[in-house]
Formats: C-alpha cells, structure tokens, sequence
C-alpha cells in the first residue's frame, strides 16, 4: 500500500498465497532451473549493455509475474519473458497479459532453443549466463502517459527498497 491507502500498480491485492506462486514457478521450471537462471542472467546482462535498468521478478497489477522488467535511457518498459525449454513454453500460454504493462515485450531464450515455436510478434533475445543479443527487435505499443508513471514510479520503488533489501 503506498500512503493514503493507494495499492502500488507492481504490487496487487494477493489473489493467491505465496506457497502456491512458489509452486508454480517450481513447477514451471523443474528440469530446468540452470537454463532458466543462465538465460535469465544473460538477458539482465544485455539490458544493462543496453543502457537499459532491469529488475527480477517484478510483479504486475494483473498478477502476474514479469521475468525482468526493464526502464530504458528513454523511459521505455520492456518486458523480458525467460523460456527454458520448449515444454515451458507450451505450458505457458499467459505472455499476452504482459503486453499492456509494457512498451516493447521479449521472449529470452537459450541458443539451443526451437526459435521457429515461438510467436513471430514480440521481439527475441538469445542469452546464456555470459550476455545476450536481439535477433529480433520487439514491435514498439507505447503505453498511456498515466500508467506509464504509475509503473515508473512503482518501478523506481520496487529497485530502491530491493537495493535495501526491505522488499514488502
């Protein structure tokens, strides 16, 4: 809750338990957790080669779960979804309800991966634990003035109080 009673746009009413949410990421990535955090660190380390300020795990007002977040030099908001393997791909069809919570939305993937089974509209990163490149640039849907400072703002507040490790 911000001051005023006000519910930040990252951080939304708990619809669920947090021992269900850590379930499901547990099952969304059994098999796989190294290719998930190699990929995932290797697209956080482009987006900073970008210029761009990545954040983990950032949760949207819909409720669900970005993989990294990020706020370009320009103020844009990218939306970075990591994919393991093709299985969780498949078994996870909710990408489009991150595309209103963002200017530009990526799926980030291994070099290995069938690139040809994923959706030819957002953009493509290729990561491994080391960096990352786009082989395919993200369409650009610029979000409304009014909720691109709620998440800004939101943004801002999620990385400051992680960055002192007094995340609510």
């Amino acid at each position: 809750m911000l001051a005023g009673g006000e519910r930040s746009p990252l951080a939304p009413e708990r619809t669920r338990n947090d021992a269900e949410a850590v379930e499901e990421t547990i099952v969304l990535t059994s098999g796989r957790p190294e290719i998930t955090s190699a990929v995932t660190r290797g697209a956080a380390r482009l987006a900073v080669a970008l210029g761009w300020a990545p954040v983990l795990e950032v949760v949207l007002p819909n409720g669900r779960r970005a993989d990294i977040m990020a706020i370009s030099p320009r103020g844009r908001i990218a939306i970075v979804e990591v994919k393991s393997g093709i299985e969780d791909f498949r078994a996870d069809r909710k990408w489009s309800d991150y595309l209103p919570f963002c200017d530009a939305f990526y799926f980030a993937v291994a070099p290995e991966f069938p690139q040809e089974a994923l959706p030819q509209d957002p953009g493509l990163m290729v990561a491994d634990a080391f960096g990352g490149a786009i082989t395919r640039e993200a369409p650009e849907s610029l979000l409304a003035p009014a909720r691109r400072k709620a998440l800004t703002l939101a943004f801002a507040r999620l990385a400051a109080m992680r960055a002192l490790a007094l995340e609510p």
